[in-house]
């Protein structure tokens, strides 16, 4: 294929919009808020603005530099800096392909969600009656609304990954109709996608511009907003905290997929992609905070309506105990009456011990919830105590389809980019149909997701399929761009494109700050690995209308290793195959791949 016929995006800010569609998506909503939530709240800022500098700059940097300076997808590109180091993009695509695979499930949530917003009354707001019509359901009456709608009318949710029970038929044709407008974001490469991007990159910040608004309006949303930004500093001692901020960084900007060096392969050569990088990054981490101060107003909110709501319960336990005249507590006088009604009748308080419920501010904002649990159970719960709850309903869903839309474009784009560069595949299947042919693929094996223990199976690819394996290509990354290919000849390929060379800042982040970081990171998730005993899961109990925690079986831990091990192995089989190719093949091997305007001639070997 002719790389110098490649197709470009139609201008810089297409580039920029694709690669905030990608970077900004559901983690900074439903993420960054709850690790802000454990680690101090606005002390958190402090380490995630640090290794935001010393971690994400740096690498979201190289990984453009490489892609737009090869103009190929992962694969072909690393192979070009050396043929033993196609494993390295390998990994990154097959990474991406797990990711497809379970991804759309929660775009899928998202329509239903959004489907079952346009109704006189939400369905979350209140329990469905029993067969007999006498009560609630049983499940639902041991829970709440918004738990029963999500684990038994969206999920249909199993009592453990053993029961795998059907198909559900709503979430199979919400996730057919997210594969659908997948494909349709994509059918034409970046001719599409950079039309699609303007909207999917733009539309979010509206939303949450409109709900901030709303949200500093509501009824103890202050509260919130004081928890979050009252630094709690003891928390940077703890070591937990820095590994978390650097983790979110580096999953938040999407390092490690191969999404990005696609994204920029698309570029001109001489593309300014330094000051693109500084302004996506920074875009990235400024939607992160400020989503949360929107999440943080719905918090105080949904906290200050719980604690009320608790303090009115007591009240009424009160006055009903001690035959009280109404008027006499309110809320305001509620502590005073406490303190009276317990130094004068103390025999009979003390029998209230077992109905009796310390309501406290303080404890329903340090409730921590993150993911699926915050975005469609804690939000939902806000949503309906809101005038009007339909319409921030549909606003709310419609937001998290676009950012999970968004970020879908570029884990396709990641596989099948890659893909196009091999000229068998580009000569024999148009870019319509190899979209086609991927997208067909996730659906088929994402309907797994759509099962009773589909949510199982889901937790367990989103908790192993792509970090440990994420963190490891971009280590390998980094070495291979400071060490094996050589931090003077990558200075060189950025003088080519831009002009000038990169500055010290660059080169000792890349030589010698990014890779330690890494490193850490890496040795700390073995670690923990290993410390953590047998995997678990949160099995839902609908006996007791909660989750919890489960092993996984063993053919569980079975696919859990293979998880990890499929994408790591990659890079040293991949490196074996060339070598045992190369040895059938006595001499010197080359390997041509033309990069921008120019031919590199790359020998096998490390170079």
């Amino acid at each position: 294929m002719d790389k110098d016929a490649r197709p470009s995006w139609g201008s810089p800010m297409q580039f920029v919009l694709a690669c905030v569609s990608y970077a900004v998506g559901l983690g900074n909503v439903w993420r960054f808020p709850y690790l802000c939530q454990m680690h101090g709240g606005g002390g958190f800022l402090i380490p995630y603005v640090i290794m935001l500098v010393l971690e994400g700059l740096p690498l979201f940097y190289m990984e453009l530099a490489i892609g737009q300076k090869m103009r190929l997808g992962s694969i072909r590109a690393w192979s070009a800096i050396s043929p033993y180091l196609g494993g390295v993009g390998l990994a990154s695509v097959l990474t991406s392909l797990y990711l497809c695979l379970y991804y759309n499930i929660i775009n899928a949530w998202s329509f239903w969600y959004l489907f079952n917003s346009f109704q006189p009354v939400l369905p979350w707001a209140e329990c469905p009656l029993n067969a007999n019509r006498t009560g609630p359901e049983e499940e639902c009456a041991q829970t709440t609304p918004t738990q029963y709608f999500f684990y038994r009318q969206t999920l249909n949710i199993s009592s453990s990954i053993d029961e795998t029970g059907g198909l559900h038929v709503g979430q199979v044709l919400c996730l057919l109709l997210a594969w659908i407008l997948t494909y349709l974001f994509i059918l034409r490469g970046v001719k599409s996608a950079g039309k699609v991007v303007y909207f999917t990159a733009t539309f979010p910040y509206l939303v949450l511009f409109i709900y901030l608004i709303r949200g500093l309006t509501l009824h103890g949303a202050v509260n919130g907003i004081k928890y979050m930004f009252m630094p709690k500093m003891e928390h940077l001692a703890d070591p937990k905290t820095w590994v978390n901020a650097a983790t979110q960084i580096f999953f938040s900007l999407g390092l490690g997929f191969g999404s990005l060096i696609a994204f920029a392969s698309y570029n001109d050569y001489n593309n300014n992609f330094e000051r693109q990088a500084i302004v996506v990054a920074f875009i990235n981490s400024g939607t992160s905070i400020f989503a949360s101060i929107v999440t943080f107003a719905i918090y105080g909110f949904k906290a200050t309506v719980n604690y009320e709501s608790c303090l009115e319960r007591t009240r009424l336990l009160l006055l009903n105990t001690f035959e009280m005249a109404e008027e006499l507590i309110s809320l305001d006088n509620m502590s005073d009456w406490i303190e009276k009604l317990n130094a004068t009748y103390p025999e009979q308080f003390d029998s209230l011990a077992g109905v009796w419920e310390n309501c406290s501010l303080e404890d329903e904002l340090k409730t921590a919830v993150e993911g699926a649990g915050l975005a469609f159970i804690v939000y939902s719960e806000a949503i309906q105590n809101m005038p009007i709850p339909q319409l921030w309903s549909v606003l709310y869903f419609f937001m998290l389809l676009m950012l999970g839309l968004g970020s879908m474009l570029g884990n396709v784009t990641a596989i099948i980019t890659p893909l196009r560069d091999f000229e068998v595949v580009a000569r024999h299947i148009s870019i319509e149909a190899l979209s086609g042919l991927v997208c067909l693929f996730c659906l088929l094996v994402g309907l797994s997701f759509t099962t009773a223990s589909g949510n199982y199976w889901f937790t367990m690819f989103n908790d192993y399929a792509a970090s440990f394996s994420l963190l490891f290509v971009v280590l390998v990354e980094v070495i291979i761009v400071s060490y094996v290919y050589g931090i003077r000849r990558f200075e060189k390929d950025v003088e080519d494109m831009l002009g000038r060379r990169p500055s010290w800042f660059w080169k000792i982040l890349l030589v010698a700050v990014s890779p330690l970081v890494l490193a850490s990171l890496f040795i700390f998730y073995i670690v923990s690995y290993i410390q953590g005993g047998t995997p678990t899961y949160q099995a839902w109990d609908k006996h007791l209308g909660q989750s919890v925690v489960t092993e996984y079986p063993i053919y569980g831990q079975v696919v859990i290793g293979l998880l990890l091990a499929s994408t790591v192995s990659c890079v040293p089989l991949s490196a074996l195959y060339t070598y045992c190719k190369t040895k059938r093949r006595p001499g010197t091997q080359e390997l041509s791949v033309r990069s921008g305007t120019q031919e590199l001639s790359v020998r096998s070997g490390v170079v």
